[in-house]
């Protein structure tokens, strides 16, 4: 099975491809004026634990949020487990079923981590291998300020680091139930020490796409 790993933690696990957000204002220009016209979209993830929205941030990462909705809208999660629980760290999903066999993805996108985002509580990121381009399907959501994740101070842009593509809107309260899910299950691609007990099933990821009034800004 091909994995997709998010380095972490003085890189003692790498992530498979670790309160809200905090929020401060957005550079202006004609990119974010124009997303001011209508909502971010949205992805609302339903999961066996409950349920957690997820605002994308088509601005500052447009391609990493193209590519999770193609996924959502193909059904891609649908049925996958988050078969990563890293207390104090990360939750990791996109790809694996409560089997341990991980679905088939398409080709890996570029990464976007030089956009300002930062890994802080409650964003969400792609996960990857050690290649910087080599992002798929697979994504976490940061459980607490992981600044480790976000790019090296002095590298080339999108060459460290892990893009950020979003926040959890609402249902913070659920990524912390599911944090807080018995360990030591044994089908998916870590070890028992970060695998759950019991399957944590995604149900379903339906992506809402409509104007309305822009929420706050994302994390810098």
């Amino acid at each position: 099975m091909t994995g997709q790993w998010l380095g972490g933690l003085a890189a003692a696990a790498m992530v498979w491809a670790g309160g809200a957000a905090a929020q401060s204002t957005i550079t202006t220009g004609p990119a974010v004026a124009a997303a001011a016209i209508a909502a971010p979209p949205q992805a609302k993830v339903d999961t066996s634990l409950g349920t957690f929205t997820i605002t994308l941030d088509r601005v500052n990462a447009p391609k990493s949020v193209a590519n999770f909705i193609a996924y959502a809208k193909e059904g891609h999660f649908d049925g996958t487990t988050i078969y990563r629980i890293a207390p104090g760290f990360v939750i990791q999903m996109g790809s694996v079923e409560a089997t341990g066999v991980s679905r088939p993805t398409h080709a890996a996108i570029p990464l976007e981590s030089a956009n300002g985002l930062k890994n802080v509580r409650g964003s969400v990121s792609m996960a990857r291998q050690s290649d910087p381009q080599s992002a798929t399907a697979e994504f976490f959501v940061n459980l607490a300020n992981n600044s480790d994740l976000d790019p090296a101070p002095g590298a080339a842009p999108n060459t460290t680091g892990y893009a950020v593509f979003g926040r959890v809107s609402d249902g913070m309260d659920v990524v912390d139930k599911i944090a807080a899910a018995p360990l030591g299950g044994a089908q998916g691609p870590f070890p028992p020490s970060a695998t759950p007990m019991s399957p944590v099933l995604i149900k379903k990821v339906t992506v809402i796409d409509s104007p309305g009034p822009n929420p706050p800004p994302f994390a810098r």
